[in-house]
């Protein structure tokens, strides 16, 4: 049993290896043709540039690929094996289709945590500096701290507005703060020019305080704002949640998102990072009960079918669970783990009424 454990987990990675590594290529070919002219802008024409921009954008690139690719992977091994008749020699032999997904299970949590650590040290690593460039899918979202994207945090009541600030977010300028009542109501506005976090607490220069009943402001040179408003690094404050680490998004839900996005969108985030270790054992659920009802090597194009269709619509559940998660219809735990845990149950019910058969 060792020897087909092996012989299966082989053919299974290095049919994975070429799908995603060749949808990669071609993905990131057809990129970096289409923008060649801005990303050389970056660099002053180096070439070096494109190798630069090709490095940024892989991580991303392989994350989107990755499950697809071991799905497709999964079915092609199979398909091999059963136009061969071997699929049925290996279940004549006594190998039940649970054992066979017992022996590509530890390749496929293997690649289930490949997956997290693209998504949680690769595209984090990469998507400020792709922020920073604006090339293609990152246009409308690169970073002008200073101009059109502020920085906000909150405080209990209070709200803090600043347009600019250093890499660790402990010196802000442009301050402005609304101080408001346990209503919600503004009482009290305070703006100014600089701001530094000391010991937990914000000394403020150059302050104007501007009261709700219309009386005239106060000016001071320097104000001590007690509020405990911890600001994250400036390069992931204004990242979107796919692009932060397990420990950026749990700053952000310690923080109560710093006023930027409701907790639940990084609860929801958390969750579905995780769920990602289990990507590649889900695949595989899928293909190996479908591959039982065409053992003998009919009806292949038919199991390559159903096993694209589902895993495609699973790739469809889950983007819409997920957005339902963000918009907070769902609990974010759910809306991360329900998209595995319907197909997973689908996998056994197929799997099961094959055996019944």
């Amino acid at each position: 049993m060792v020897t087909l454990t092996w012989l299966l987990s082989r053919m299974l990675f290095m049919r994975f290896v070429a799908i995603l590594l060749g949808v990669s290529i071609f993905f990131l070919t057809l990129d970096i043709a289409t923008y060649a002219e801005e990303i050389l802008a970056t660099r002053g024409n180096d070439l070096w540039a494109i190798a630069h921009y090709g490095a940024l954008r892989l991580p991303a690139t392989l994350s989107s690929f990755f499950g697809i690719s071991i799905l497709l992977a999964s079915l092609l091994m199979l398909s091999d094996v059963a136009s061969h008749s071997e699929l049925v020699a290996i279940w004549s032999a006594g190998v039940s289709q649970f054992r066979i997904v017992g022996m590509l299970l530890p390749l496929a949590v293997l690649l289930g945590i490949a997956h997290f650590l693209i998504d949680d040290r690769g595209v984090p690593w990469a998507a400020p500096t792709l922020h920073q460039w604006g090339i293609g899918d990152y246009r409308e979202k690169k970073l002008e701290l200073g101009a059109s994207d502020p920085i906000w945090m909150h405080s209990g009541n209070d709200i803090l507005r600043a347009v600019k600030a250093n890499a660790e977010a402990s010196e802000l300028e442009d301050v402005i703060i609304f101080r408001r009542s346990p209503d919600g109501v503004l009482a009290e506005q305070i703006m100014a020019e600089e701001a530094r976090l000391v010991d937990g607490r914000w000394e403020l220069e150059g302050v104007a305080i501007y009261y709700r009943e219309n009386a005239p402001p106060s000016r001071v040179e320097r104000l001590i704002y007690s509020g405990l408003m911890r600001p994250t690094s400036v390069g992931s404050r204004s990242g979107d949640p796919e692009e932060m680490s397990i420990g950026e998004l749990s700053h952000f839900i310690a923080n109560a998102g710093f006023g930027i996005r409701p907790v639940h969108v990084y609860e929801t985030w958390v969750n579905k990072r995780f769920t990602l270790l289990l990507t590649g054992v889900l695949m595989i659920l899928i293909s190996v009960p479908l591959a039982a009802r065409f053992q003998r090597g009919s009806g292949l194009g038919i199991l390559f079918a159903a096993g694209v269709g589902l895993g495609f619509t699973f790739f469809i559940f889950d983007g819409i669970s997920l957005t339902m998660g963000e918009l907070g219809l769902l609990p974010p735990w759910l809306a991360a783990w329900l998209p595995t845990m319907m197909f997973t149950s689908i996998a056994g019910v197929i799997a099961f009424h094959h055996d019944t058969l």
